[in-house]
């Protein structure tokens, strides 16, 4: 039997690029990838904590648009082009989770799009 798609999109969402924030097949969510962009601006905030919040704020957003929750996430990946920001990271990051975390990638990359510091991809699956 064939599973069921469902496209999610934030209503918030400025742009009109050729991609969902996120796919729910079943009780997965692919999330695609996502910056911590600055609403008044358009691009990635300029203040790097308030990037970091804007990224993962976001996220829970989509996740809650699929109503999941952060401890759904499974396995989560993000690209940076400057690997001394990982410690500044992770402390944010640390703070949207409890003691489970999901499994995750933070790799070095080459520049990313509208000027981001940070761009995270995930999947999350119902509990």
């Amino acid at each position: 039997m064939p599973t069921e798609r469902r496209f999610i999109n934030l209503p918030d969402r400025r742009h009109n690029l050729p991609f969902s924030d996120a796919v729910l097949v079943g009780d997965t969510l692919y999330l695609s990838g996502r910056i911590g962009i600055d609403p008044a601006t358009g691009v990635a905030a300029t203040d790097l904590d308030q990037e970091i919040k804007l990224l993962l704020d976001g996220v829970r957003d989509v996740l809650k648009a699929a109503d999941l929750t952060m401890s759904d996430l499974v396995y989560v990946q993000i690209y940076c082009p400057d690997l001394s920001l990982f410690p500044r990271f992770n402390e944010h990051y640390r703070s949207y989770f409890g003691s489970e975390l999901p499994a995750r990638a933070f790799l070095g990359s080459g520049p990313l799009l509208l000027n981001g510091r940070f761009e995270l991809q995930a999947i999350a699956v119902r509990r």
